[in-house]
């Protein structure tokens, strides 16, 4: 959780983002939900609701990124396996009804300068989860196609569940993803 009045803001754009989207996560939904007070819009975010939700995005991705560093020390598939998990955990808690706000931004913010900050935020979690699978094992290469797949597999599995209202298509995602982890594996009969 991110402090004072200002973080609880963002706290709520991030939450609210994954429930409903950037167009409904206005200003006044922000301040309803997180109790803000109304004076507090133009104080905390000068530019805007665009500022608002770059640093809701932001915060989202620096939290998926301390989420993958739980995962240091692990091999490929357990990477993959936690990777998953939190996603899994986040649809069971909600009933399947929460996504992924870094997600919502890209498919609806209106600015190139939001859907950049989603980009970053992607390739933050990419990167990282390249490097873990590295040091777990995996070839670079494999490593950062892999974390990719991932990423691109999880989301889309999440968006499945979702819309399903099910976690069958996000555990049929899951279990592919896991096996393919499972061949990035260093293989035990190497020196």
């Amino acid at each position: 959780m991110t402090a004072g009045v200002r973080g609880r803001m963002i706290d709520t754009a991030v939450v609210l983002l994954a429930k409903h989207g950037y167009q409904a996560t206005s200003f006044s939904t922000v301040l309803e939900a997180s109790g803000a007070p109304r004076g507090s819009i133009y104080h905390h975010f000068p530019d805007g609701k665009d500022q608002l939700i770059g640093e809701a995005v932001r915060v989202a991705g620096d939290r998926a990124i301390a989420l993958l560093d739980s995962l240091e020390g692990r091999g490929p598939i357990d990477i993959a396996h936690g990777f998953l998990q939190m996603w899994r955990a986040l649809l069971v808690a909600t009933d399947t009804r929460v996504g992924c706000s870094v997600l919502a931004v890209t498919v609806s913010a209106p600015t190139a300068q939001l859907r950049d900050a989603a980009g970053a935020a992607f390739a933050g979690w990419r990167g990282r989860l390249a490097e873990l699978l590295v040091a777990g094992g995996a070839e670079r290469s494999e490593a950062d196609r892999f974390a990719a797949l991932l990423i691109a597999g999880s989301e889309g599995a999440v968006v499945m569940a979702r819309a399903s209202g099910s976690l069958e298509p996000f555990d049929t995602v899951a279990d592919q993803l896991e096996q393919v982890a499972a061949r990035l594996s260093p293989d035990p009969r190497r020196p």
